[in-house]
């Protein structure tokens, strides 16, 4: 039987790594785009469709899925992988970040947060602990550790006080997953470095992470409102000093160009709600940057977005038309071609890394998606 977690490394390229981490549930080839099915489900895909796109894993969220349709629910009806039909691995993030950004009202303390549900009102407390057994009761696959999500802008003094409660929320997470009882024998768990954009604190986040332990570990409190440059700036140097040999997984990022960058710097996972949210919307990613397909230049354009695409069957003029016309199909469809495009691009990453031409693939990325950015330092 496969073991419960092993991360392998199979070849490098300055910093960026390509391999594979095995899982009972499978294998999950690094670099790694795992998409958003924050409900029990990517939204307007079916689980085996999501699979042809060539993902290995996909994400879930506490927060949601423990206001709806609720934790203990899904355990009872067998786990999340059994309740939505993905038989794969699957992420599931604390639900720290949701309560933050969601809620109505929040009170935060050593214990936790506790929150009123953006749904119907009522209260709740997400701490360390409860995020813990929630992702127990999910039988998720990679647990992550519950920390607060520093915003964005940050002076040092906040992002100080931010990062020291998320690295003892850290060690009271470990803890808790450890006493998680079978769960915790076939699962991982993943600490989460913060410290805004200031390299001191990163190092001493990574620090404390490092001196608990965990089976990866994550960038948090990036992608959010930063920017690409300063975003790239902080993984120059918070990337490398998480260890080598665990996976390193940049949350909440990105658009296309973000992760080439990233991938240079050495991040291994990524996740984004963006190739999924932005299909609904009618934007579409291609090798020559993201259109819209709801503009009127698209509106007898006999050519697919891409001819090796799922959705190749379908013209952009019949895409621009669902689209206009707010049919579901439409939206189905631009998800499908957008969740296949990231594919696409992780493995064109990881070829290029295998091959030692990284350099070379994202130089030749950047100048036909037109969006140029600095280089790893």
């Amino acid at each position: 039987m496969t073991q419960r977690f092993a991360f392998t490394i199979a070849a490098t390229d300055g910093a960026a790594r390509t391999g594979a981490i095995a899982m009972q549930r499978g294998t999950i080839r690094t670099p790694a785009f795992m998409p958003v099915g924050t409900a029990a489900t990517v939204k307007g895909m079916k689980p085996a469709e999501v699979a042809a796109t060539g993902a290995d894993i996909l994400l879930g969220n506490t927060y949601h899925l423990m206001l709806r349709p609720g934790a203990e629910r899904i355990d009872r009806l067998g786990g999340l992988h059994g309740f939505m039909q993905w038989d794969k691995p699957i992420l599931t993030d604390s639900g720290g970040y949701q309560v933050m950004s969601l809620s109505a009202l929040t009170k935060q303390s050593e214990e936790g947060v506790a929150f009123q549900s953006h749904l119907d009102g009522s209260r709740h407390m997400l701490s360390p602990e409860r995020s813990m057994d929630i992702q127990r009761l999910l039988d998720s696959d990679i647990v992550m550790a519950f920390d607060e999500c520093t915003p964005y802008p940050a002076t040092w003094a906040q992002a100080e006080t931010s990062m020291e409660r998320s690295m003892r929320w850290a060690r009271r997470s470990r803890d808790g997953f450890d006493g998680g009882g079978a769960h915790a024998d076939r699962a991982a768990l993943f600490g989460i470095q913060q410290g805004s954009t200031f390299e001191d604190l990163r190092r001493r986040s990574a620090d404390a992470l490092t001196g608990i332990g965990f089976d990866g570990y994550a960038v948090g409190g990036l992608a959010v409102g930063e920017g690409q440059a300063e975003m790239l700036r902080t993984l120059d140097f918070a990337t490398a000093m998480l260890p080598a040999d665990k996976p390193r997984y940049l949350m909440g990022v990105g658009k296309p160009d973000d992760i080439v960058g990233a991938v240079e710097r050495g991040i291994d996972m990524f996740d984004c709600v963006l190739p999924t949210r932005s299909g609904r919307n009618g934007q579409a990613f291609t090798w020559d940057g993201p259109l819209n397909i709801r503009n009127a230049k698209f509106a007898e354009d006999q050519t697919p977005l891409d001819p090796a695409s799922p959705t190749a069957a379908w013209s952009k003029a019949y895409l621009h038309h669902l689209v206009r016309s707010g049919e579901m199909l439409g939206a189905m469809l631009m998800t499908e071609h957008n969740l296949w495009f990231y594919q696409q691009l992780m493995q064109a990453l990881r070829d290029a890394i295998a091959e030692g031409r990284l350099a070379m693939f994202a130089a030749a990325f950047r100048a036909r998606y037109g969006r140029p950015a600095a280089p790893s330092a």
